[in-house]
Protein backbone atom coordinates (compact mmCIF):
# COMPACT_ATOMS: atom_id res chain seq x y z
CA UNK A 1 0.00 0.00 0.00
CA UNK A 2 1.01 3.62 -0.73
CA UNK A 3 0.45 6.25 1.72
CA UNK A 4 -0.62 9.74 1.51
CA UNK A 5 -0.01 12.10 4.05
CA UNK A 6 -1.62 15.58 5.25
CA UNK A 7 -4.61 15.64 3.26
CA UNK A 8 -7.02 18.36 3.90
CA UNK A 9 -10.17 17.20 4.13
CA UNK A 10 -13.45 19.29 5.00
CA UNK A 11 -15.98 18.47 7.60
CA UNK A 12 -18.56 18.21 4.69
CA UNK A 13 -16.79 16.62 3.21
CA UNK A 14 -18.70 12.82 1.60
CA UNK A 15 -17.29 9.57 2.94
CA UNK A 16 -14.96 9.16 0.12
CA UNK A 17 -13.41 12.64 -0.22
CA UNK A 18 -10.28 10.92 1.35
CA UNK A 19 -9.67 8.59 -1.38
CA UNK A 20 -10.40 11.18 -3.77
CA UNK A 21 -7.61 13.91 -2.36
CA UNK A 22 -5.32 10.50 -2.10
CA UNK A 23 -5.88 9.72 -5.47
CA UNK A 24 -5.45 13.68 -6.73
CA UNK A 25 -1.47 13.29 -4.88
CA UNK A 26 -0.76 9.93 -6.39
CA UNK A 27 -1.89 10.71 -9.87
CA UNK A 28 -4.02 7.57 -10.09
CA UNK A 29 -7.13 6.69 -11.96
CA UNK A 30 -9.61 5.34 -9.44
CA UNK A 31 -10.00 2.44 -11.15
CA UNK A 32 -6.35 0.94 -10.15
CA UNK A 33 -7.43 0.74 -6.28
CA UNK A 34 -7.77 -2.19 -4.33
CA UNK A 35 -8.50 -1.17 -0.94
CA UNK A 36 -7.86 2.22 1.01
CA UNK A 37 -8.06 3.06 4.36
CA UNK A 38 -7.77 6.31 6.80
CA UNK A 39 -4.67 5.62 8.59
CA UNK A 40 -4.85 8.78 11.20
CA UNK A 41 -7.37 11.84 11.20
CA UNK A 42 -6.93 14.75 13.21
CA UNK A 43 -8.95 18.11 13.41
CA UNK A 44 -6.92 21.68 12.31
CA UNK A 45 -7.72 24.52 14.56
CA UNK A 46 -5.33 26.76 13.96
CA UNK A 47 -7.53 28.73 12.28
CA UNK A 48 -10.92 29.27 13.59
CA UNK A 49 -12.41 30.33 10.14
CA UNK A 50 -11.23 27.10 8.21
CA UNK A 51 -11.39 24.48 11.17
CA UNK A 52 -11.27 20.95 8.79
CA UNK A 53 -9.62 17.44 9.05
CA UNK A 54 -6.38 16.44 8.51
CA UNK A 55 -5.86 12.99 7.12
CA UNK A 56 -3.18 10.61 6.48
CA UNK A 57 -4.66 7.45 4.00
CA UNK A 58 -3.18 4.22 2.67
CA UNK A 59 -4.10 3.35 -0.58
CA UNK A 60 -3.27 -0.54 -2.69
CA UNK A 61 -3.43 -0.05 -5.67
CA UNK A 62 -2.09 -2.11 -9.08
CA UNK A 63 1.20 -1.51 -10.23
CA UNK A 64 2.08 0.76 -7.03
CA UNK A 65 5.58 0.77 -8.12
CA UNK A 66 5.13 2.52 -11.23
CA UNK A 67 2.39 4.72 -9.68
CA UNK A 68 5.46 5.88 -7.31
CA UNK A 69 8.17 5.79 -9.51
CA UNK A 70 6.51 8.61 -11.40
CA UNK A 71 5.90 10.79 -8.29
CA UNK A 72 8.15 13.70 -6.72
CA UNK A 73 9.88 12.32 -3.33
CA UNK A 74 7.87 12.89 -0.70
CA UNK A 75 4.56 12.30 -1.91
CA UNK A 76 3.84 9.36 -1.08
CA UNK A 77 5.72 6.31 0.46
CA UNK A 78 4.90 2.57 1.32
CA UNK A 79 3.24 1.98 4.06
CA UNK A 80 5.75 0.68 6.84
CA UNK A 81 5.13 -3.28 7.66
CA UNK A 82 2.72 -4.58 10.28
CA UNK A 83 4.28 -5.21 13.63
CA UNK A 84 3.81 -8.41 15.83
CA UNK A 85 4.61 -10.36 18.90
CA UNK A 86 7.86 -11.82 19.16
CA UNK A 87 7.73 -15.37 17.71
CA UNK A 88 9.86 -18.10 20.01
CA UNK A 89 12.04 -20.70 18.64
CA UNK A 90 10.99 -23.06 20.22
CA UNK A 91 8.97 -24.76 23.41
CA UNK A 92 9.59 -22.89 26.63
CA UNK A 93 10.12 -26.16 29.23
CA UNK A 94 11.37 -23.42 32.50
CA UNK A 95 9.32 -22.53 35.79
CA UNK A 96 6.13 -20.68 34.79
CA UNK A 97 7.10 -16.65 34.98
CA UNK A 98 4.77 -14.72 37.23
CA UNK A 99 3.19 -10.95 36.54
CA UNK A 100 2.68 -9.15 39.25
CA UNK A 101 -0.43 -6.03 38.12
CA UNK A 102 -2.60 -5.99 35.29
CA UNK A 103 -2.85 -2.55 34.40
CA UNK A 104 -1.65 -2.26 30.31
CA UNK A 105 1.89 -2.93 31.10
CA UNK A 106 0.99 -6.47 32.72
CA UNK A 107 -2.26 -6.86 30.55
CA UNK A 108 0.22 -6.71 27.57
CA UNK A 109 3.27 -8.50 28.95
CA UNK A 110 0.97 -11.27 30.21
CA UNK A 111 -0.81 -11.54 26.20
CA UNK A 112 3.07 -11.53 24.92
CA UNK A 113 4.11 -14.31 27.28
CA UNK A 114 0.75 -16.31 26.90
CA UNK A 115 1.28 -15.98 23.05
CA UNK A 116 4.69 -17.48 23.47
CA UNK A 117 3.73 -20.46 24.98
CA UNK A 118 5.20 -19.27 28.54
CA UNK A 119 1.74 -19.93 30.83
CA UNK A 120 2.54 -16.52 32.84
CA UNK A 121 1.04 -16.60 36.52
CA UNK A 122 -1.06 -13.12 37.07
CA UNK A 123 -1.02 -11.53 40.67
CA UNK A 124 -3.68 -8.80 40.68
CA UNK A 125 -4.35 -7.34 44.07
CA UNK A 126 -7.48 -6.34 43.03
CA UNK A 127 -10.85 -8.30 42.56
CA UNK A 128 -12.22 -9.23 39.71
CA UNK A 129 -15.37 -7.20 38.61
CA UNK A 130 -17.80 -8.21 36.20
CA UNK A 131 -18.03 -5.62 33.47
CA UNK A 132 -21.80 -6.03 32.97
CA UNK A 133 -22.77 -5.02 36.14
CA UNK A 134 -19.83 -2.40 38.11
CA UNK A 135 -17.68 -0.39 35.32
CA UNK A 136 -15.59 2.27 36.27
CA UNK A 137 -18.55 4.45 35.27
CA UNK A 138 -20.56 2.96 38.03
CA UNK A 139 -18.01 4.11 40.71
CA UNK A 140 -18.61 7.60 39.28
CA UNK A 141 -21.84 7.88 39.21
CA UNK A 142 -22.73 6.44 42.26
CA UNK A 143 -19.35 7.99 44.31
CA UNK A 144 -19.32 4.21 45.93
CA UNK A 145 -15.53 3.30 46.87
CA UNK A 146 -15.27 -0.75 46.45
CA UNK A 147 -13.10 -1.35 49.58
CA UNK A 148 -12.24 -4.81 48.90
CA UNK A 149 -10.84 -3.94 45.29
CA UNK A 150 -8.66 -0.51 46.32
CA UNK A 151 -8.56 -0.73 50.31
CA UNK A 152 -7.70 -4.77 51.45
CA UNK A 153 -4.73 -4.68 50.49
CA UNK A 154 -3.42 -0.99 51.23
CA UNK A 155 -2.02 1.22 48.42
CA UNK A 156 -2.90 -0.10 44.99
CA UNK A 157 -6.01 -0.01 43.03
CA UNK A 158 -5.64 3.85 41.91
CA UNK A 159 -5.36 3.01 38.35
CA UNK A 160 -8.60 1.42 38.15
CA UNK A 161 -10.88 4.28 36.88
CA UNK A 162 -9.49 4.58 33.46
CA UNK A 163 -11.15 5.56 30.54
CA UNK A 164 -8.10 4.31 28.04
CA UNK A 165 -7.07 7.35 26.49
CA UNK A 166 -4.21 5.86 24.09
CA UNK A 167 -2.16 9.04 23.32
CA UNK A 168 1.16 9.27 23.69
CA UNK A 169 4.36 10.87 22.91
CA UNK A 170 6.58 8.10 22.33
CA UNK A 171 7.49 6.82 18.72
CA UNK A 172 7.95 2.79 19.17
CA UNK A 173 6.34 0.77 16.34
CA UNK A 174 4.70 -1.39 18.92
CA UNK A 175 1.63 1.43 19.81
CA UNK A 176 0.58 0.29 16.57
CA UNK A 177 0.62 -3.47 18.07
CA UNK A 178 -1.34 -2.49 20.75
CA UNK A 179 -3.71 -0.25 18.95
CA UNK A 180 -4.47 -3.18 16.61
CA UNK A 181 -4.85 -5.85 19.24
CA UNK A 182 -7.25 -3.81 21.40
CA UNK A 183 -9.32 -2.81 18.46
CA UNK A 184 -9.50 -6.93 17.82
CA UNK A 185 -10.59 -7.36 21.58
CA UNK A 186 -12.98 -4.80 21.68
CA UNK A 187 -12.06 -1.38 21.32
CA UNK A 188 -13.81 1.11 18.82
CA UNK A 189 -12.65 0.29 14.97
CA UNK A 190 -11.73 4.25 15.08
CA UNK A 191 -8.70 4.06 17.66
CA UNK A 192 -6.71 2.51 14.92
CA UNK A 193 -7.01 5.89 13.10
CA UNK A 194 -7.83 8.78 15.12
CA UNK A 195 -4.80 10.98 16.27
CA UNK A 196 -5.72 11.24 19.60
CA UNK A 197 -7.42 7.84 20.22
CA UNK A 198 -9.92 7.09 23.01
CA UNK A 199 -11.86 3.62 24.40
CA UNK A 200 -14.02 4.91 26.77
CA UNK A 201 -14.82 4.46 30.12
CA UNK A 202 -17.96 2.35 29.51
CA UNK A 203 -16.02 -0.34 26.96
CA UNK A 204 -13.12 -0.45 28.19
CA UNK A 205 -13.60 -2.88 30.80
CA UNK A 206 -15.20 -5.47 28.26
CA UNK A 207 -11.92 -5.05 26.64
CA UNK A 208 -9.43 -6.44 28.93
CA UNK A 209 -11.84 -8.94 29.99
CA UNK A 210 -11.63 -10.00 26.68
CA UNK A 211 -7.21 -9.89 26.31
CA UNK A 212 -7.66 -11.36 29.53
CA UNK A 213 -9.97 -14.36 28.45
CA UNK A 214 -7.35 -15.12 25.74
CA UNK A 215 -4.78 -15.46 28.42
CA UNK A 216 -6.32 -17.75 29.92
CA UNK A 217 -7.50 -20.11 27.12
CA UNK A 218 -3.66 -19.93 26.47
CA UNK A 219 -2.97 -21.31 29.65
CA UNK A 220 -2.27 -18.62 31.63
CA UNK A 221 -3.57 -17.81 34.61
CA UNK A 222 -5.22 -14.86 36.53
CA UNK A 223 -5.47 -14.83 40.19
CA UNK A 224 -7.64 -12.16 41.83
CA UNK A 225 -7.68 -10.66 45.12
CA UNK A 226 -3.67 -11.80 45.71
CA UNK A 227 -1.15 -9.66 46.26
CA UNK A 228 2.39 -9.70 45.89
CA UNK A 229 3.94 -10.35 49.58
CA UNK A 230 7.38 -11.03 49.21
CA UNK A 231 10.52 -12.08 46.72
CA UNK A 232 12.76 -14.79 47.92
CA UNK A 233 15.99 -14.27 46.21
CA UNK A 234 19.17 -16.52 45.65
CA UNK A 235 22.79 -14.99 45.00
CA UNK A 236 21.34 -11.95 43.73
CA UNK A 237 18.58 -14.12 41.52
CA UNK A 238 15.26 -14.52 41.88
CA UNK A 239 13.75 -18.01 43.28
CA UNK A 240 10.23 -17.22 43.99
CA UNK A 241 7.73 -14.89 45.49
CA UNK A 242 4.98 -15.06 48.16
CA UNK A 243 1.71 -13.46 47.71
CA UNK A 244 -1.17 -13.52 50.12
CA UNK A 245 -4.58 -14.14 48.78
CA UNK A 246 -7.97 -15.12 50.77
CA UNK A 247 -7.24 -18.51 51.46
CA UNK A 248 -3.74 -17.24 53.06
CA UNK A 249 -0.28 -17.42 52.13
CA UNK A 250 1.59 -19.35 49.45
CA UNK A 251 4.88 -19.27 47.33
CA UNK A 252 5.55 -19.96 43.38
CA UNK A 253 8.97 -21.00 42.76
CA UNK A 254 9.65 -19.19 39.53
CA UNK A 255 12.72 -17.53 38.19
CA UNK A 256 11.45 -14.01 36.66
CA UNK A 257 8.62 -11.74 37.73
CA UNK A 258 7.21 -8.92 36.05
CA UNK A 259 6.44 -5.68 38.27
CA UNK A 260 3.42 -4.44 36.77
CA UNK A 261 2.58 -2.90 40.19
CA UNK A 262 1.61 0.80 38.87
CA UNK A 263 2.38 3.75 40.45
CA UNK A 264 0.36 3.68 43.62
CA UNK A 265 1.73 -0.01 45.05
CA UNK A 266 3.71 1.94 47.89
CA UNK A 267 3.60 -0.94 50.17
CA UNK A 268 5.27 -3.10 47.22
CA UNK A 269 7.63 -0.55 47.02
CA UNK A 270 8.40 -0.63 50.65
CA UNK A 271 8.95 -4.27 50.31
CA UNK A 272 11.28 -4.34 47.30
CA UNK A 273 13.19 -1.56 48.93
CA UNK A 274 13.89 -3.96 51.86
CA UNK A 275 14.35 -7.17 49.71
CA UNK A 276 17.50 -4.81 47.94
CA UNK A 277 16.09 -3.62 44.69
CA UNK A 278 17.92 -0.39 43.66
CA UNK A 279 15.67 2.43 42.82
CA UNK A 280 15.84 6.47 42.99
CA UNK A 281 13.32 9.20 43.42
CA UNK A 282 12.14 10.30 40.42
CA UNK A 283 9.62 13.82 39.98
CA UNK A 284 5.95 13.69 39.89
CA UNK A 285 3.48 16.34 39.57
CA UNK A 286 0.72 17.68 41.73
CA UNK A 287 -2.55 19.80 41.40
CA UNK A 288 -6.33 19.16 41.01
CA UNK A 289 -9.16 18.74 38.37
CA UNK A 290 -10.11 22.10 36.42
CA UNK A 291 -14.02 21.68 35.08
CA UNK A 292 -15.26 23.89 32.35
CA UNK A 293 -18.78 23.61 30.46
CA UNK A 294 -17.61 21.51 27.64
CA UNK A 295 -19.88 23.71 25.61
CA UNK A 296 -17.25 26.57 26.30
CA UNK A 297 -14.13 24.37 25.29
CA UNK A 298 -16.36 23.92 21.82
CA UNK A 299 -16.94 27.25 21.21
CA UNK A 300 -13.00 28.17 22.30
CA UNK A 301 -11.58 25.70 20.09
CA UNK A 302 -13.68 25.22 17.12
CA UNK A 303 -15.27 28.70 17.14
CA UNK A 304 -18.52 29.21 14.34
CA UNK A 305 -17.66 25.30 13.65
CA UNK A 306 -18.62 24.49 17.51
CA UNK A 307 -21.19 21.96 17.35
CA UNK A 308 -21.01 20.75 13.34
CA UNK A 309 -21.80 17.35 13.24
CA UNK A 310 -18.90 15.92 11.83
CA UNK A 311 -16.88 17.07 15.09
CA UNK A 312 -17.41 15.62 18.65
CA UNK A 313 -16.60 17.20 22.15
CA UNK A 314 -13.51 19.24 21.71
CA UNK A 315 -10.02 18.65 23.80
CA UNK A 316 -7.44 20.91 24.64
CA UNK A 317 -3.41 20.67 25.96
CA UNK A 318 -1.75 23.25 27.24
CA UNK A 319 1.72 23.75 28.73
CA UNK A 320 3.86 26.84 30.13
CA UNK A 321 7.19 27.52 32.24
CA UNK A 322 6.15 29.51 35.58
CA UNK A 323 8.33 32.22 36.79
CA UNK A 324 9.85 30.05 39.21
CA UNK A 325 11.10 27.68 36.31
CA UNK A 326 8.30 24.65 37.33
CA UNK A 327 5.95 23.57 35.05
CA UNK A 328 2.10 23.70 34.77
CA UNK A 329 0.72 21.59 32.05
CA UNK A 330 -3.04 19.59 31.63
CA UNK A 331 -2.77 15.92 31.53
CA UNK A 332 -5.74 13.28 30.70
CA UNK A 333 -8.26 16.00 29.49
CA UNK A 334 -11.86 14.15 29.46
CA UNK A 335 -14.21 16.05 27.23
CA UNK A 336 -18.04 15.50 28.11
CA UNK A 337 -16.20 13.36 31.22
CA UNK A 338 -16.65 13.31 35.16
CA UNK A 339 -14.00 14.08 37.82
CA UNK A 340 -13.99 10.61 40.06
CA UNK A 341 -12.42 9.61 43.40
CA UNK A 342 -9.70 7.37 43.17
CA UNK A 343 -8.73 7.23 46.88
CA UNK A 344 -6.59 3.77 47.77
CA UNK A 345 -4.99 4.92 51.15
CA UNK A 346 -7.99 5.26 53.74
CA UNK A 347 -8.33 8.43 55.42
CA UNK A 348 -6.74 10.39 52.15
CA UNK A 349 -8.71 11.57 49.03
CA UNK A 350 -7.35 11.69 45.28
CA UNK A 351 -9.36 12.63 42.49
CA UNK A 352 -8.66 11.38 38.40
CA UNK A 353 -11.02 11.90 35.44
CA UNK A 354 -12.72 9.51 32.52
CA UNK A 355 -15.08 10.11 29.93
CA UNK A 356 -17.18 7.30 28.31
CA UNK A 357 -16.74 6.29 24.45
CA UNK A 358 -19.23 9.25 23.53
CA UNK A 359 -18.25 12.23 25.38
CA UNK A 360 -21.45 13.88 25.83
CA UNK A 361 -21.41 14.84 29.43
CA UNK A 362 -22.07 18.90 30.37
CA UNK A 363 -18.42 19.25 31.40
CA UNK A 364 -15.45 19.20 30.53
CA UNK A 365 -11.99 18.18 33.10
CA UNK A 366 -8.09 17.83 32.59
CA UNK A 367 -5.51 18.00 35.30
CA UNK A 368 -3.87 21.14 36.04
CA UNK A 369 -0.69 20.17 37.57
CA UNK A 370 2.54 21.34 38.56
CA UNK A 371 6.20 20.00 38.77
CA UNK A 372 7.28 17.99 41.95
CA UNK A 373 11.00 18.52 42.06
CA UNK A 374 13.10 15.71 43.92
CA UNK A 375 14.47 18.54 45.80
CA UNK A 376 10.85 19.21 47.07
CA UNK A 377 10.77 15.92 48.80
CA UNK A 378 12.59 17.27 51.61
CA UNK A 379 14.15 13.81 52.44
CA UNK A 380 16.84 11.93 49.96
CA UNK A 381 15.02 7.99 50.95
CA UNK A 382 13.89 6.60 47.40
CA UNK A 383 10.72 6.00 48.96
CA UNK A 384 10.17 10.15 50.41
CA UNK A 385 7.81 10.82 47.36
CA UNK A 386 5.23 8.63 49.09
CA UNK A 387 5.51 9.93 51.99
CA UNK A 388 4.55 13.60 50.13
CA UNK A 389 1.83 12.30 48.10
CA UNK A 390 -0.12 10.49 51.25
CA UNK A 391 0.43 13.97 53.12
CA UNK A 392 -1.12 15.77 50.27
CA UNK A 393 -4.16 13.71 50.24
CA UNK A 394 -4.42 13.18 53.73
CA UNK A 395 -4.67 17.29 53.66
CA UNK A 396 -7.59 17.07 50.95
CA UNK A 397 -9.50 14.45 52.90
CA UNK A 398 -9.58 16.85 55.84
CA UNK A 399 -10.37 19.87 53.63
CA UNK A 400 -13.55 17.61 52.10
CA UNK A 401 -14.91 16.68 55.81
CA UNK A 402 -14.92 12.80 55.51
CA UNK A 403 -16.38 10.60 54.09
CA UNK A 404 -14.49 11.18 50.81
CA UNK A 405 -15.70 13.96 49.48
CA UNK A 406 -13.82 16.56 47.85
CA UNK A 407 -12.59 20.27 48.61
CA UNK A 408 -13.44 22.25 45.83
CA UNK A 409 -12.01 25.78 44.68
CA UNK A 410 -14.01 28.30 42.25
CA UNK A 411 -11.11 29.55 39.75
CA UNK A 412 -12.25 33.12 40.17
CA UNK A 413 -11.65 32.49 44.00
CA UNK A 414 -8.69 31.23 43.77
CA UNK A 415 -7.25 33.85 41.25
CA UNK A 416 -8.68 36.45 44.18
CA UNK A 417 -7.13 34.62 47.03
CA UNK A 418 -10.27 33.75 49.09
CA UNK A 419 -11.83 31.05 50.14
CA UNK A 420 -14.94 30.04 48.00
CA UNK A 421 -18.45 29.65 49.80
CA UNK A 422 -20.29 28.71 47.09
CA UNK A 423 -20.75 26.95 43.62
CA UNK A 424 -21.36 29.09 40.40
CA UNK A 425 -22.98 28.16 37.15
CA UNK A 426 -20.52 25.05 36.52
CA UNK A 427 -22.07 22.32 38.55
CA UNK A 428 -19.20 19.80 39.71
CA UNK A 429 -19.39 15.98 38.54
CA UNK A 430 -17.57 14.69 41.40
CA UNK A 431 -19.25 12.00 43.66
CA UNK A 432 -19.85 11.24 46.82
CA UNK A 433 -19.96 14.81 47.17
CA UNK A 434 -17.95 18.09 47.59
CA UNK A 435 -17.02 20.93 49.94
CA UNK A 436 -16.15 24.45 49.46
CA UNK A 437 -13.09 25.16 50.47
CA UNK A 438 -9.72 27.43 50.60
CA UNK A 439 -6.76 25.43 48.28
CA UNK A 440 -4.24 26.61 50.42
CA UNK A 441 -5.35 24.42 53.03
CA UNK A 442 -4.79 21.85 50.04
CA UNK A 443 -1.86 22.18 48.23
CA UNK A 444 1.34 23.18 48.78
CA UNK A 445 2.50 26.74 48.43
CA UNK A 446 4.71 26.28 45.11
CA UNK A 447 1.12 24.13 43.71
CA UNK A 448 -1.13 27.11 45.17
CA UNK A 449 0.88 30.06 43.58
CA UNK A 450 1.70 27.61 40.45
CA UNK A 451 -2.12 26.44 39.30
CA UNK A 452 -3.24 30.73 40.07
CA UNK A 453 -0.34 31.71 37.29
CA UNK A 454 -1.48 28.90 34.88
CA UNK A 455 -4.87 29.66 34.94
CA UNK A 456 -4.04 33.38 34.07
CA UNK A 457 -1.38 31.83 31.48
CA UNK A 458 -4.02 28.74 29.53
CA UNK A 459 -6.41 31.81 29.52
CA UNK A 460 -4.53 33.54 26.52
CA UNK A 461 -4.13 30.35 25.19
CA UNK A 462 -7.51 28.60 24.91
CA UNK A 463 -10.55 31.92 25.41
CA UNK A 464 -12.42 31.02 28.90
CA UNK A 465 -10.44 28.82 30.96
CA UNK A 466 -10.05 31.22 33.92
CA UNK A 467 -14.03 31.02 33.86
CA UNK A 468 -14.74 32.43 37.39
CA UNK A 469 -17.08 29.81 37.95
CA UNK A 470 -14.48 26.76 36.61
CA UNK A 471 -14.66 24.63 39.63
CA UNK A 472 -11.44 22.86 40.94
CA UNK A 473 -11.36 19.26 42.47
CA UNK A 474 -8.24 18.51 44.75
CA UNK A 475 -5.95 16.66 44.75
CA UNK A 476 -5.00 15.36 41.75
CA UNK A 477 -1.65 13.66 42.87
CA UNK A 478 -1.20 9.78 40.98
CA UNK A 479 -0.25 11.53 37.63
CA UNK A 480 2.82 9.10 37.49
CA UNK A 481 5.43 7.55 40.46
CA UNK A 482 7.64 9.17 42.53
CA UNK A 483 10.30 6.59 42.20
CA UNK A 484 12.06 4.37 39.51
CA UNK A 485 13.10 0.90 39.89
CA UNK A 486 16.84 0.67 38.13
CA UNK A 487 16.96 -2.01 35.49
CA UNK A 488 19.96 -2.87 33.27
CA UNK A 489 20.53 -3.34 29.35
CA UNK A 490 18.43 -6.41 29.68
CA UNK A 491 15.33 -5.16 31.40
CA UNK A 492 16.38 -6.41 34.73
CA UNK A 493 16.51 -4.67 38.42
CA UNK A 494 19.68 -5.72 40.56
CA UNK A 495 18.00 -8.49 41.43
CA UNK A 496 18.18 -11.16 38.06
CA UNK A 497 15.04 -12.02 36.98
CA UNK A 498 13.03 -8.89 38.43
CA UNK A 499 11.65 -7.26 35.82
CA UNK A 500 10.19 -3.48 36.57
CA UNK A 501 7.73 -2.21 34.12
CA UNK A 502 5.19 0.28 33.18
CA UNK A 503 4.35 3.55 34.81
CA UNK A 504 5.08 2.27 38.82
CA UNK A 505 8.43 1.25 37.58
CA UNK A 506 9.07 4.79 36.21
CA UNK A 507 9.08 3.90 32.53
CA UNK A 508 6.06 5.19 31.80
CA UNK A 509 2.77 8.16 31.80
CA UNK A 510 0.03 6.45 30.78
CA UNK A 511 -1.87 3.42 29.05
CA UNK A 512 0.00 3.10 25.43
CA UNK A 513 3.59 3.82 26.87
CA UNK A 514 2.62 1.22 29.73
CA UNK A 515 1.52 -1.42 27.34
CA UNK A 516 4.89 -0.78 24.97
CA UNK A 517 6.95 -1.13 27.99
CA UNK A 518 4.99 -4.45 29.17
CA UNK A 519 5.76 -5.82 25.29
CA UNK A 520 9.56 -4.77 25.57
CA UNK A 521 9.68 -6.52 29.26
CA UNK A 522 8.35 -9.60 27.54
CA UNK A 523 10.26 -9.64 24.84
CA UNK A 524 13.46 -9.25 26.73
CA UNK A 525 12.72 -11.78 29.14
CA UNK A 526 12.01 -14.42 26.43
CA UNK A 527 15.11 -13.18 24.79
CA UNK A 528 17.10 -13.57 27.94
CA UNK A 529 15.54 -17.41 28.44
CA UNK A 530 17.24 -17.67 25.09
CA UNK A 531 13.60 -18.23 22.93
CA UNK A 532 14.65 -14.88 20.78
CA UNK A 533 16.79 -15.11 17.77
CA UNK A 534 19.76 -12.77 18.86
Amino acid sequence: MLRVANLKISLDAGDDAPLKAALKKLKADPGRVISWRISKKSVDVRDKGDVHFVMTVDVALQNEAQVLKALKPGVAAQTPPEPAFAVVRGPYTGPRPVVAGFGPGGLFAALALARAGMRPIVLERGQRVDARKKTADHFAQTGELDPESNMQFGEGGAGAFSDGKLTTGIKDPRCRLVLRELYAHGAPEEILYHARPHIGTDKLPQVVAAIREEIIALGGEVRFSTRLQEIKVRAGELAAVVYIDAQGTGEITTDSLILAIGHSAADTQQMLFRAGVRMIQKPFSVGARIEHPQKLINQSQYGKFAGHRALGAAEYHLSAHLPDGRGAYTFCMCPGGTVVPAASRIGGLCVNGMSAFARDGENANAALLIDVRTEDFGDDHPLAGYALQRAWEQRAFRAGGGAYRAPVQLAGDLLAGRATKALGGVQPTYRPGVTCADFRDVLPEFAYQGIRQAIQIFDRQLRGFALPDAVLTAVESRSSCPVRLLRDARMESSVGGLYPCGEGAGYAGGIMSAAVDGLRVAEALMKNHGLLEE
